[in-house]
């Protein structure tokens, strides 16, 4: 297929690269030139000055960028993918934002002629790299059925959940889930610690039961080691943990932990470590360690 790709950041940066080693056609856009240009010199593909441009050609145009604000600019924008979108194109949003913008996106889209999915990942920049995120999507059936088969490209596990809007609540879902783990965690890592045993043995051998999880695998080592530079930031984690409690004040969950550990990556922020790995809750344990 014709596809484009807005936004090429540490996810969007390898998922297109995926798109490309598939066999797709595929036009970047970045705000930062140089790495589009980086990308093309990289991979088979172009790069172009404007969304609008990239998504001129395409059947399918993907985007991965920071926030709600970031998103309308890329689409709603003078110079964003509706300008230049064709009729029957479908938009697949892979940014972490609100389930409104979703909605919102969704209401244009269908206006103008298009389809929309919100298709937020998990799976961080190693998931994103290898191939293998984890793919939450909101929206209609026969967009998915377009999709999902071009997804397939740098996606383990796609699932179509509900309308427009479901794939971001699905992402809240499993945020609110890796901060609890993550909190667990540090505490575990740091008890094992002051209890005077081989944590790293310790470990070793839980992991493999009950309490095991992606989070005590792939991150205890690092952890006991003081290293925090593996990926997804304290301050996009803050974000993602606004876009949560925001919808949980409007929907009545009660959500004390999840509030409890923004609380926490808080205080990350103030001692610097904003843009450290969500698994530095440990330091916030062992300031002076």
């Amino acid at each position: 297929m014709n596809v484009a790709f807005i936004g090429l950041g540490v996810m969007g940066y390898p998922m297109a690269g995926h798109l490309a080693k598939a066999g797709h056609s595929v036009c970047v856009y970045n705000r930062t030139t140089a790495k589009a240009e980086a990308w093309a010199g990289e991979y088979t593909g172009s790069f172009v000055a404007t969304p609008a441009e990239a998504a001129a050609n395409a059947e399918i145009v993907f985007t991965c960028v920071g926030n709600d604000d970031d998103l309308r600019h890329v689409t709603c924008g003078p110079e964003g993918v509706f300008v230049g979108m064709k009729p029957g194109a479908v938009l697949v949003d892979h940014t972490t934002a609100s389930a409104n913008i979703a909605r919102e996106l969704d209401s244009i889209a269908k206006e103008k002629g298009f389809q929309f999915l919100d298709a937020p990942v998990s799976g961080g920049q190693a998931g994103a790299e290898n191939g293998v995120l984890s793919v939450m999507v909101g929206g209609d059936e026969d967009a998915f059925a377009k999709a999902e088969p071009v997804i397939d490209a740098y996606a383990k596990s796609t699932r179509l959940l509900g309308d427009a809007g479901s794939g971001q609540l699905a992402k809240m879902v499993n945020q609110i889930c890796i901060g609890g783990l993550l909190q667990s965690l540090s505490e575990a890592v740091h008890f094992a610690k002051r209890s005077g045993l081989d944590a790293e043995q310790v470990f070793d051998v839980i992991q493999h039961g009950a309490a095991g999880s992606w989070q005590m695998v792939n991150r205890h080592q690092t952890m006991i080691a003081d290293q925090y530079d593996f990926g997804f930031a304290v301050d996009w984690m803050r974000k993602d943990f606004q876009i949560v409690l925001d919808e949980a004040r409007r929907n009545g969950a009660r959500l004390p932990v999840t509030s409890l550990v923004d609380q926490f990556y808080a205080d990350v922020q103030e001692m610097g470590g904003g843009r450290l790995d969500t698994s530095s809750l440990l330091k916030r344990l062992e300031p002076g360690e």
